[in-house]
């Protein structure tokens, strides 16, 4: 390894092959640790440049037949096109309330809007992944009945009653962007046999399963040393098939990664 004498400003004799090591550094060029959870709290906090994390989440009290983990009961429906985005509630409780609607537009852009009850979002979106009460009715907590966030007429997204935000184990990777799935967690309410499974979709494919867990009651929670790989576009989502009555939970990391320019 080359050794430099910074005094006699020389490569010291016979120490002088060089090599190349890359190493994570935040915006201010401070080299990050790479080892162990503390690495990823630079990403966390937006310390590096080009690299982002996301945390999804999802329940669903009815994994009896196969279904996403979401706010339904049901296979997860994904948009072909941009659609108009608009936002209402079962309850005129939440009239004046205020959804933020986290989602990809037509060209699979990241977009964050606030939309409130009864209206319409300033840009359409294919995709909605994530909405929250950002603002509650006036006299309220959180949302009194169940918001609806609609992409060109048809539901893409509710907010459960009185839960605040979504409940969606559903994700789909940003235009110019590389996903790193870390881990994944999963869990039901009952002892009964449930099977999940991890599906992710490229853009103009097919689902393809990249995971499949079995349990008996007992909560699972996957890592993933070496992190699955998702290109730009794809659909992710975690399926679950019960057989019987029950309810399931689950979660997964991604850490987001620019593409190079």
């Amino acid at each position: 390894m080359a050794q430099w004498n910074k005094i006699n400003q020389e490569f010291l004799s016979n120490n002088k092959t060089l090599f190349e090591v890359n190493m994570l550094a935040d915006q201010d060029g401070n080299i990050i640790n790479s080892f162990g959870a503390a690495s990823n709290i630079p990403v966390a906090s937006g310390s590096v440049t080009g690299h982002s994390h996301i945390n999804k989440f999802g329940y669903s009290n009815d994994i009896a037949n196969l279904s996403t983990i979401w706010d339904g009961s049901n296979i997860y429906t994904y948009s072909t096109s941009a659609g108009a985005v608009t936002v209402s509630s079962s309850s005129t409780d939440d009239t004046g309330a205020v959804i933020e609607v986290q989602g990809l537009d037509g060209d699979y852009n990241l977009v964050v809007q606030d939309i409130t009850i009864d209206g319409t979002g300033a840009t359409n979106l294919i995709r909605v992944f994530r909405a929250r009460v950002k603002t509650p009715a006036s006299g309220e907590t959180g949302n009194v009945g169940i918001i609806s966030v609609n992409i060109g007429g048809q539901l893409r997204a509710k907010i459960l009653a009185g839960k605040g935000q979504t409940l969606m184990a559903v994700y789909t990777i940003p235009a110019g962007k590389t996903g790193y799935l870390l881990n994944l967690t999963m869990s039901v309410d009952k002892n009964v046999d449930v099977i999940y499974k991890l599906m992710a979709r490229e853009q103009g494919g097919g689902f393809n399963i990249k995971g499949q867990f079995g349990t008996f009651g007992t909560p699972i929670d996957h890592n993933y040393p070496i992190p699955l790989v998702f290109p730009e576009k794809t659909d992710i989502e975690i399926q679950a098939d019960a057989g019987s009555a029950c309810g399931g939970g689950a979660t997964f990391d991604l850490i987001l990664v620019d593409n190079p320019a």
